[in-house]
């Protein structure tokens, strides 16, 4: 469902200079899988899934979304994905109903679809109490419902999470991890970018831990335990990034 191999991304910053957001990254994300993005702020998470999203061009390396490039193809990409980031925004001026209409007709739902997609994804996310609220006096948990709701107004088969839970108390962080199990079980493939190490392991069938721009490892948990023979998660994660820190010290300057 989504192949991405040696994937790059470099930039020019006249304060930092030439910076290596990605350094040739690799894996698949399948059907009915939550694939995780796991990594501190700055690791690379939100540029890889930009690049996939269609937001961001890379520099080299491919990535194909069901089928579809993202550079050659991209309106077709765009079609295929829901993609909801840590920022939710929310427009101020517009009720949850119209928010979510106006997602669906940018998709080219026709009305009936449109009507049928919205009043189900309402009942099932528990937002027919907000449906006329405003923008502006949503609360965060509210907006988070109104960007999962848009996310998936046009019913596409592959999903991207960028850090969805930040800023979320613990409820309504718990019902959107539950939703995203449910949608995975209903056969979507999902990508899910965290730095929760308990989202990782409860959520994500296969991981990948990535660290400046670069996949350290990846696979199912079981296997990265046995890989390295560790059970915690949080000390495989931080001896794995040890270890390239060590690599880097190494290298001749």
């Amino acid at each position: 469902m989504i192949h991405v191999r040696q994937l790059t991304k470099h930039y020019e910053d006249l304060r930092q200079g030439y910076i290596v957001a990605l350094a040739g990254i690799s894996f698949d994300a399948l059907p009915g899988q939550v694939f995780g993005l796991l990594g501190p702020n700055g690791a690379g998470k939100t540029t890889a899934l930009r690049i996939l999203s269609t937001m961001l061009r890379p520099t080299s390396g491919t990535a194909t979304v069901n089928g579809c490039d993202v550079v050659t193809q991209a309106d077709a990409v765009r079609h295929q994905i829901g993609y909801m980031s840590a920022s939710t925004g929310i427009y101020d001026r517009m009720t949850a109903w119209e928010m979510v209409e106006h997602f669906g007709r940018l998709y080219g739902l026709t009305s009936k679809r449109l009507r049928e997609r919205m009043e189900d994804l309402f009942q099932r996310l528990k937002m027919n109490e907000i449906r006329d609220v405003m923008g502006a006096k949503m609360s965060t948990g509210m907006r988070q419902k109104v960007s999962i709701a848009r996310t998936l107004v046009h019913d596409p088969p592959v999903l991207i999470f960028d850090e969805p839970t930040l800023g979320l108390d613990v409820l309504v962080a718990r019902s959107l991890l539950d939703t995203v199990k449910e949608l995975r079980d209903q056969g979507k493939c999902i990508i899910f970018s965290t730095h929760i190490m308990r989202e990782a392991e409860r959520l994500c069938d296969r991981i990948a831990i990535i660290y400046q721009g670069r996949i350290l490892d990846a696979g199912t948990l079981s296997e990265l335990r046995d890989r390295h023979g560790e059970q915690d998660l949080e000390e495989l994660f931080f001896g794995l990034i040890e270890r390239q820190e060590q690599v880097i010290s190494e290298r001749p300057s």
